[in-house]
This record gives C-alpha cells, sequence and structure tokens, in this order.
C-alpha cells in the first residue's frame, strides 16, 4: 500500500460509530461462540483424558485408580478462559526460539495462533503508549479507542488458545510469534503518524485472518476449526474498519486495492 498522505480519511463520529458496533458484535456474538466452542474442546480434551484414564485403571487396579483421579482433579483445576486472558494481558516480545515446539497437530496451530495474538497485543499495546504520549503526531481518541477494542478482542482470542493449552497440561504462550516480531517491531521503530499506524495494524489484522483461514485447512479437530472460524471474521472486522479509517476500500483486496472476492491467504504465517 502506499498512501503518503500523513491524516486518517475518517471522521471521529465514523470511527466512533465503528468501533461501538464492532465491540457489540464481540460481546453479542463471537464472544460467546468462541467461549462456547472452546468449552466444547475443553470437553473432548477431558473425555480423551478419561478413556486414557479409564483403560490405565483396568490394567494397573486400584493404584491405576488414585493416579487417575489424580490426573483428572489436576486437569480440572487448571486455569481457565479468565485465568488465560489474565496471562496473555502481559506479553514479551521474542525474536528467537519456536512456542511449538514439543507439540503437534492441533496444538501446535493452537501455539502459534497464541503468539500471533500475542504479536497483536503487544503493538497495539506499544500504539497506544505512543499515542498517548504524543509520539505519533495528533492522534484522533476515536483511534486510540479502536485500538484499545481491538486489543481487549485480540486478548480473548489469545485467552482461549492458551486455556486449549493449559488444558491439555501444557504451557500457556505469553511470547510473541519470533518469526515475525522482528519485521513488526522495525515497521513500528519506522511510525511516525497515525496514517503509518494504521497501515501497519491493517498488516497484523491481514496477517492474522489469513493465516486462521489458511490453519482451518490444517486442523484436525471440528471444535478446532469451530474455535479459528469464529475468531477469523473479527480480525477481518478490524481490517476492514482500518481500510476505511485509510480510505480505502473496506474489504478482501490485492495489495494494489484491487477488491477481491475471496480472502487471499498469501500473508498467512
Amino acid at each position: 500500500m502506499k498512501i503518503r498522505r500523513q491524516e486518517i480519511a475518517a471522521s471521529e463520529a465514523e470511527i466512533d460509530a465503528m468501533t461501538k458496533d464492532l465491540s457489540q458484535i464481540h460481546l453479542d456474538e463471537s464472544l460467546p461462540a468462541l467461549k462456547s466452542s472452546v468449552s466444547e474442546w475443553h470437553e473432548g480434551i477431558r473425555s480423551g483424558l478419561q478413556r486414557a484414564t479409564s483403560r490405565r485403571m483396568f490394567l494397573l487396579g486400584a493404584g491405576g485408580a488414585l493416579a487417575g483421579a489424580g490426573m483428572l482433579a489436576a486437569v480440572g483445576s487448571m486455569p481457565g478462559f479468565a485465568a488465560a486472558a489474565a496471562t496473555s494481558a502481559t506479553v514479551t516480545p521474542a525474536t528467537s526460539g519456536n512456542p511449538e515446539a514439543g507439540l503437534s497437530g492441533d496444538l501446535a496451530v493452537a501455539a502459534l495462533a497464541a503468539s500471533l495474538e500475542n504479536l497483536a497485543i503487544y503493538t497495539y499495546q506499544s500504539a497506544i503508549t505512543a499515542a498517548t504520549a504524543g509520539k505519533l503526531g495528533t492522534v484522533p481518541p476515536a483511534v486510540v479507542t479502536f485500538a484499545q477494542t481491538a486489543l481487549s478482542q485480540h486478548t480473548d482470542h489469545a485467552a482461549a488458545w492458551n486455556s486449549l493449552l493449559t488444558e491439555s497440561g501444557k504451557t500457556a504462550v505469553t511470547v510473541t510469534d519470533p518469526k515475525l516480531t522482528p519485521t513488526i517491531q522495525a515497521a513500528f521503530a519506522k511510525v511516525t503518524n497515525v496514517t503509518q499506524l494504521g497501515e501497519l495494524a491493517l498488516t497484523l489484522e491481514n496477517t492474522a485472518a489469513q493465516t486462521y483461514q489458511a490453519e482451518a485447512s490444517m486442523l484436525k479437530s471440528k471444535k478446532a476449526v469451530q474455535v479459528a472460524s469464529t475468531i477469523a471474521p473479527v480480525e477481518a472486522q478490524h481490517a476492514a474498519i482500518l481500510y476505511f479509517v485509510l480510505g480505502m476500500y473496506p474489504g478482501s483486496q490485492s495489495s494494489s486495492g484491487t477488491p477481491l472476492a475471496f480472502n487471499p491467504t498469501t500473508m498467512a504465517a
């Protein structure tokens, strides 16, 4: 995208209205659907553990029964969605390592998704801090409100993925995607105005939306597909608002701005 102006193309009233709609849709539709999908996945994890424990109990007798009961109790006490949201509120930028290490299948995808959501959280937090400190010139309050709203929703998404990891006895991902972090950090260091900030946020949102779209074909569990498919439209909504704010067609498009009938996956992580 080649946008040379330094002012946004939308009015504050328009941005406020779109942000309110975005927030209301999330609270009324996407967040309840996400929590429902995550809950079903949790139940699937517990059911699998229950079946595995039953087999052990049959083979090991009373000792296996006690061990199995302890294992189930541990899973039941693991951090849920709310606790995972608190964990995701503070993330650490990473430029090395692999959040997916030691994981496979749907859990590896969950770790990647969590790291991408963490990158969005980190970037929006940095942007809000820079904007409120006056480091990006004049940033309309409506833009900050949108950033705060998007940040909150990305926190919900990271919490969803991390709760699935912890429910499976794995460690929550609290770092950003190490492959994309250096690129985002370098780009953010060059941001000097609200338009450039919008362009950077748009890159992040398109990357997330297209990654979820590409991941859907890689996931094995129907419940995992439901989680990814619930989150992807929210990232696309963020992108649509940013396109509008930047004075561009608010929908899927090519790098040159040509509207597309279907969202591409060329930016997928």
